[in-house]
């Protein structure tokens, strides 16, 4: 028995040929459009092959809807809530504000290593918890925390800002990060004022280890190994009682008033997540600003006069 011979395809049923190469036949198309397309001009697309036109158009379409969606603030979340910033913006700030008033110190002065004492900005803005008390001067609570005395301590400070705060900017997000930052250099100040007012203090300690308290509290919310973090504030803590010259009731304020706000923001309820967390800052603020009241008031009933070495106060009982 013998094979029937293939039927002849007339030439008017021959195959088309490629939008895109006329010249090559194709039983291909494209999904989308339906245009016949050789297998160069597709591309796999979530269902079946779409040729290079559709593909590119879609491209365009989905960056325009995926700018829309985020303008609408439907974006990644941090683990604050907030929308995912694009790029850091409050930590470069603060650290040329504080290189800014450094080099305004450093032009007073005349001096790199000496441009607190020797400069009007420094005198006037660094914590001195005697003048706060006595001559109402409550400017010096924030003013402290952005100036330095001498180019080692801003270039540790800053650098230490720049790799704390760069993560933590984009996992907090920009407004809860600076509210962490301010919260955390008031709880320093105030810290300052209650357990150690007879020394001046400056520079912008209290609010980085504010941060590296809001560090430790995100690991602890994210579940994941806080060692490190621990670490590293332990290292810094016995650097601080170690190393003469550095306040450590600023540090541990700082540390401490971060971490609560950082609490605050992680484990706030997802419902008016927004409006519970501002309350707690607040909270946090006015929880400081009693205590600050409460030392502020007990310095003021006492007498105190500058040590001869002219570094510290000796205070006592007003008679």
């Amino acid at each position: 028995m013998s094979q029937p011979p293939y039927p002849q395809i007339p030439e008017s049923a021959a195959l088309p040929g490629c939008w895109w190469h006329p010249k090559r036949q194709t039983g291909l198309s494209c999904v989308r459009c339906g245009r016949p397309a050789c297998p160069d001009c597709l591309r796999e697309a979530a269902v079946g092959f779409q040729c290079v036109d559709c593909v590119s158009s879609g491209q365009r379409v989905d960056k325009e809807q995926r700018k829309q969606y985020e303008a609408a603030g439907y974006g990644q979340r941090t683990i604050t809530g907030a929308r995912m910033p694009r790029r850091i913006v409050v930590t470069p700030v603060l650290i040329a504000l504080n290189v800014l008033v450094f080099l305004l110190t450093v032009v007073q002065s005349g001096s790199l290593s000496n441009n607190n004492g020797g400069s009007e900005i420094g005198t006037a803005g660094w914590l001195d918890s005697v003048l706060v008390a006595h001559e109402g001067e409550y400017w010096r609570l924030f003013t402290s925390g952005f100036l330095h005395d001498g180019l080692l301590h801003i270039s540790v400070n800053m650098f230490s800002l720049w790799m704390l705060g760069r993560d933590l900017e984009r996992a907090m997000g920009p407004l809860r990060y600076t509210a962490a930052y301010l919260v955390s250099m008031l709880g320093g100040s105030v810290a300052v004022v209650l357990f150690a007012p007879d020394r001046p203090v400056v520079g912008a300690s209290g609010a980085i280890y504010g941060l590296l308290g809001a560090i430790l509290v995100a690991l602890l919310r994210l579940k994941l190994n806080p060692t490190q973090a621990l670490v590293v504030i332990g290292v810094n803590l016995v650097l601080s009682v170690s190393i003469p010259g550095i306040s450590l009731f600023a540090h541990l304020g700082g540390l401490v008033a971060g971490a609560i706000v950082m609490a605050a923001m992680v484990y706030a309820p997802e419902k008016s997540r927004a409006a519970w967390q501002a309350g707690m800052t607040a909270l946090v603020t006015v929880a400081l600003l009693g205590m600050f009241v409460i030392g502020n008031s007990r310095l003021n009933e006492q007498t105190c006069v500058v040590a001869p070495q002219r570094d510290h106060y000796v205070c006592s009982a007003s008679s």
